[in-house]
């Protein structure tokens, strides 16, 4: 598939330069919710480029450090636990996409934002934009962005979060809600790292 189609028609509109944008751990039960946002050379050809989703986390590695060498431009931003819990993981969700964009070292004319929300009760993409469902999938911008988000919040999750709370085993489960990962809540509950938000399904069944 061309992934290059969402981003050949903006250039035609006038917009020079694109920028893709995701997030990834919106659904974890603990750590922040990352977003990346980058600029690439057009029709830059990266063999492998997909949604993050759709990779091998060897493969989601090798393509981190291939687009973060050759990027025009590229930023990570996240938002932390505490702040989920303050507002929503929605509003979170846009304010670490809103972090990403303002972090990058060149100012886009447009971003292409991965799904169908722009914005939540409290935060919203500023910058001229339109959403893609699945852009992740369609566009090499918007892939790109998935890979860094993903990769950038596994290692964090992995190394730094699985050292300061080592009996939670987040190296293996990233902090999603798996079946260890609720056994582990069970035995020491929650740390400050975990959303509080999003553990009333593990409490209502205490």
């Amino acid at each position: 598939m061309d992934l290059w189609i969402y981003e050949r028609e903006q250039w035609n509109n006038g917009f020079s330069t694109v920028c893709g944008v995701d997030e990834a751990g919106a659904g974890p039960l603990a750590g922040p919710v990352y977003a990346a946002a980058v600029i690439l050379p057009r029709e830059l050809d990266i063999p492998g480029l997909n949604d993050s989703k759709k990779l091998t986390e060897k493969r989601r590695e090798a393509l981190y450090d291939v687009i973060t060498a050759r990027a025009a431009a590229w930023s990570v931003a996240r938002v932390e636990a505490a702040e989920i819990d303050e507002m929503d993981i929605l509003n979170a969700r846009m304010l670490a996409m809103t972090r990403a964009i303002d972090g990058l070292s060149v100012k886009p004319d447009l971003a292409l934002i991965d799904g169908n929300r722009d914005h939540g009760s409290r935060y919203a993409i500023k910058t001229p934009h339109i959403t893609i469902v699945k852009g992740d999938g369609k566009s090499a911008s918007i892939a790109a962005a998935s890979i860094l988000a993903k990769v950038s919040r596994d290692r964090y999750v992995s190394t730094e979060l699985d050292s300061l709370y080592p009996q939670y085993q987040f190296a293996r489960h990233k902090g999603y809600g798996t079946k260890l990962h609720y056994q582990m809540l069970d035995r020491y509950g929650p740390c400050p790292q975990h959303r509080v938000t999003f553990l009333k399904k593990w409490e209502a069944r205490r």
